[in-house]
């Protein structure tokens, strides 16, 4: 007797994209972390975090890490990986810092796994601009001051100019931004955008290692020194810190003079 089609083995297992999130393990979603805890296989960015690893401890775990400026992976080895480990189990997870959708190489990946048949579901993530707007109390909207944000990043494709138009919008967040911070503020200066314009940098992202900067849009220009993890980079008007913020600031500063 043959056997029938439906008490055949799939050929693939399914990969689930899951973003990480910003950093900090109780900032991925419900549903992220429920996949992790029954995930076969986790391939994750160099980005995420020992603590959220932890949360898997019955999976494999694969790194395939890309920092930009360091030696990473390359993305057709990821999409091979991702393939390769399909075959092999039923649950995938390729875990992804921030929000897979969001200057993730979603597209990359979703178009490997596609054209293999493989199933695939995406699991958003707080992207790491909603996160630093969060942790310094600053919206990236404000009435009657920023109604338009853009996400932007000046990384690209290898052989394309990093030279990319920066959006018009009254809010702007450069992703990834640590190195091209100065350029960036030099093009905007030269576009006509007010010197004072405020600049809010966030490095590490709700990690214990957080760091916050505020600036102006001239300061910029002379670059960031001493970042080293992943940078945020938030420029507008709606940056701009309240009153209370302000005594805020003082008073800390005030209580580390005294000490």
């Amino acid at each position: 007797m043959q056997a029938t089609h439906s008490s055949r083995k799939p050929a693939y297992g399914k990969v689930y994209l899951i973003g990480a999130g910003p950093g900090a393990v109780d900032l991925i979603t419900v549903r992220g972390a429920r996949l992790l805890s029954q995930a076969d296989v986790v391939l994750h960015d160099a980005l995420v975090t020992e603590e959220m690893l932890a949360l898997c401890p019955q999976a494999v775990k694969i790194p395939v890490g890309k920092r930009c400026g360091k030696l990473s992976t390359a993305q057709q080895f990821i999409n091979k990986q991702m393939i390769d480990n399909a075959r092999k189990y039923a649950l995938v997870v390729r875990l992804k810092g921030g929000d897979p959708m969001l200057f993730g190489r979603a597209d990359e990946e979703l178009r490997a796994l596609e054209q293999h048949g493989i199933a695939v579901e995406v699991v958003p993530g707080i992207s790491a601009a909603l996160a630093a707007a969060a942790t310094t109390q600053q919206p990236l909207t404000k009435r009657g001051v920023a109604r338009s944000v853009a996400f932007f990043t000046s990384s690209t494709a290898p052989g394309e100019s990093d030279q990319v138009n920066i959006p018009s919008c009254d809010t702007l967040v450069q992703y990834m931004g640590g190195r091209e911070a100065a350029a960036t503020a030099q093009r905007l200066l030269a576009q006509g955008r007010a010197a004072s314009t405020p600049v809010v940098v966030v490095e590490n992202c709700s990690r214990d290692n957080q760091r916050i900067q505020r600036l102006r849009l001239d300061q910029l220009e002379s670059g960031l020194q001493l970042c080293e993890g992943p940078v945020l980079v938030m420029i507008g008007e709606a940056l701009a810190s309240r009153p209370q913020q302000t005594l805020e600031t003082t008073g800390r500063q005030d209580e580390q003079n005294a000490a």
